[in-house]
């Protein structure tokens, strides 16, 4: 049976929705909060789902049970003219769930109090396409089985989401300020967000660069990503936080989740996988450079710096081969292919180099499979992997959580999407925290590795500035 889908005339926007729902359980959004043809054209939003799967831990064969739910309920008939997230399993990895994969190391440290994994088994979703401005409810029934009793409890479903969207929102952001976050990459220093801390100084992240390169020059690894992660004091609202976050730096893969004390906020440029039928795709970004809106020619120059960058160059071709070998193990022999190759795309804050690996799914496999095979995401460990991410872990000291993770969803309809939890707020106890990294190879300079952290992190703090001043 197909679900049901009501369009919601007016539409709301996605905001006033999110605020709505809000306190319903678990919400998640995935956010096209940037409109870039062909990406960026839908945001799903649903809550409440019907089933909840936690591990506070890494365990071996995490999607067992998500995996039988799902096939008990069966694959639902896809709506070829709506996209997005219609209903089915949704929810986080954090980056220490690889060791459900691969034997690596525990960090030392204590992290952000958040679960290895939590999933939820949706059973409805709001959906808007941005190209057209259209919004529907879409309801699918489950976990009924039989066509009469889930036809009840989708319609019944619909009449529940009409009157959460009728309620009176949570109060909204007032107007956003603009920020006025001057980031010049030598400190972290910053009059506007004294309170703001990393769990590196600027001396020991150069030196823990350089650790990199010795390991690099001594043949255990080619590459490797290292982060700093920056903290806060938050006590506000995480939805309103999220509002301004979208708006001040828009990412194509953004996305929100709450629950139990805790908020994921997003704003992702980066695609982890897609899989639509038996065709798989990932989109791997290495290579940055700063943006300079006062200065357009400079913008350009930047541009094409990063375009003939050996150095980047080579880190993302890197990257890309490690993508080819991990899509290996459960694509089709010979299917694999690059259609794109260290492309320039421009966002708010800096300019990054994008490639795009594509596959066909042997028969059998399909996106749990993918997880198990190349989670966590190459881009953001290094190469070989497995080394990178005991080097990571020995000179980072402190799980990443949520932070290089994913946020995902895999539909009823048997559409599956995910991101890389990088550009990202993780909310809980009062803290907010926001790390931010880079791929360090042989040719890396320290210095300047240390400022394109602080650069990449220019729109997530320019967010929490303007929060703050909100609030105040």
């Amino acid at each position: 049976m197909p679900p049901i889908v009501e369009q919601l005339d007016p539409a709301p926007s996605v905001g006033t929705a999110l605020r709505q729902i809000e306190g319903r359980g678990s919400p998640i959004l995935f956010d096209s909060s940037l409109l870039r043809p062909p990406l960026g054209r839908y945001s799903s939003l649903s809550a409440d789902p019907v089933r909840v799967y936690r591990l506070d831990e890494p365990t071996a064969d995490p999607f067992s049970a998500i995996r039988r739910d799902l096939a008990a309920f069966g694959t639902m008939p896809s709506l070829p003219d709506l996209g997005g997230f219609v209903g089915g399993a949704a929810g986080f990895l954090s980056y220490e769930m690889g060791r459900s994969f691969e034997r690596l190391p525990v960090p030392p440290l204590a992290g952000a109090p958040l679960p290895a994994m939590h999933v939820g088994l949706y059973d409805w979703s709001i959906v808007w396409d941005h190209f057209t401005g259209r919004c529907w409810i879409v309801s699918t029934g489950f976990p009924e089985t039989s066509e009469t009793a889930r036809l009840a409890r989708a319609r019944d479903r619909i009449r529940q989401v009409r009157e959460w969207l009728g309620a009176p929102p949570l109060a909204a952001p007032q107007t956003v300020p603009d920020g006025g976050v001057e980031i010049d990459g030598h400190s972290l220093a910053m009059p506007s967000l004294p309170l703001l801390k990393s769990n590196f100084t600027r001396p020991q992240y150069l030196e823990a660069v350089a650790r990199v390169v010795e390991y690099i020059r001594a043949g255990d690894i080619f590459q490797a990503n290292l982060s700093q992660q920056l903290s806060h004091p938050f006590g506000g609202s995480p939805v309103e936080l999220y509002e301004i976050l979208r708006k001040v730096n828009p990412a194509p893969f953004a996305g929100y989740m709450a629950a139990d004390g805790w908020a994921i906020a997003s704003a992702s440029p980066e695609r982890f996988f897609e899989v639509r039928g038996d065709e798989v795709s990932t989109r791997p970004i290495k290579g940055t450079r700063r943006r300079w809106h006062d200065r357009p020619e400079a913008d350009l120059f930047r541009a094409d710096e990063l375009r003939e960058s050996d150095k980047d160059l080579s880190e993302n071709v890197m990257i890309v081969d490690l993508l080819r070998n991990d899509l290996s193990r459960v694509c089709r022999p010979g299917s694999i292919r690059v259609p794109q190759l260290c492309r320039v795309e421009t966002y708010e804050t800096v300019q990054h180099l994008v490639s795009e690996v594509r596959g066909e799914l042997q028969p059998g496999r399909d996106f749990w499979d993918i997880l198990s095979a190349a989670f966590p995401g190459g881009s953001i460990t290094g190469a070989p992997k497995v080394r990178a991410m005991e080097i990571i872990t020995e000179l980072e000291q402190i799980p990443r959580g949520p932070y290089c993770g994913t946020l995902f969803y895999s539909g009823f309809d048997g559409r599956s999407d995910s991101n890389i939890l990088i550009r990202t707020f993780v909310i809980a106890e009062g803290l907010l925290r926001c790390s931010v990294g880079g791929g360090v190879v042989v040719a890396s300079d320290p210095a300047a590795e240390y400022a394109e952290t602080l650069h990449k992190a220019a729109g997530m703090l320019r967010a929490l500035e303007a929060w703050q001043q909100a609030a105040h």
